[in-house]
């Protein structure tokens, strides 16, 4: 009894949705999405008339776009032109920490060498100069670690005297890992001397 009234009733309403699909929309309604901006339909018109229809084209057009801007980044990196530096040494907080960096004398830039010296003075057979590698081992880490909390909280004041409202996040990570390069290694390359204060 109460089953077949159901259907009844749920059968006039498919039949009603079905009849209204067909029929166009109304002219004066939403059509649910923003009209876009002229510049906005021209540009897309443009790439979609610049972009080239077979498919191995496109990607050789892509590849010479990205080979070009890595040659544009490695001549910026060797220069330190700021256009074309990869986003993370962009902006003036990262140009002020490579420069706060460059112009100090700092432990850690000579970590490399100095883990050269000691690893062959740790592989000859001596004794004693087995002891000496290790205590310069540990002696090289404990002065690495001081002057590297140093020098961070030293960046760390001048960036909040020097950069009130400018995003400052990563910018003494930046810093302490610029000086674990060598500075004639260094990328970008530095742009002050040592001693000359940024």
């Amino acid at each position: 009894m109460f089953r077949s009234r159901a259907k009844t009733e749920k059968a006039p309403a498919q039949q009603v949705t079905a009849a209204d699909s067909p029929q166009t929309r109304d002219p004066q309604a939403p059509k649910g999405r923003p009209t876009p901006k002229r510049s906005e339909a021209e540009s897309q018109r443009r790439r979609a008339a610049t972009q080239p229809k077979d498919r191995k084209a496109a990607m050789k057009r892509a590849r010479e776009t990205r080979r070009t801007e890595l040659a544009r980044q490695r001549e910026a990196l060797a220069s330190g032109d700021e256009r074309y530096l990869p986003a993370r040494d962009k902006g003036p907080v990262r140009r002020f920490t490579r420069d706060f960096v460059d112009s100090r004398f700092c432990i850690a830039e000579f970590f490399l060498p100095m883990a050269v010296v000691i690893l062959i003075l740790s592989m000859i057979r001596v004794g004693q100069l087995q002891t000496v590698a290790l205590l310069l081992w540990l002696g090289v880490i404990v002065m690495i670690v001081i002057d590297s909390v140093g020098l961070g909280l030293r960046l760390k004041k001048q960036l909040r005297e020097r950069f009130p409202d400018e995003p400052k996040r990563g910018a003494v990570a930046y810093g302490l890992m610029r000086t674990l390069q060598m500075r004639r290694l260094r990328l970008p390359k530095p742009q002050v001397k040592r001693g000359e204060r940024p």
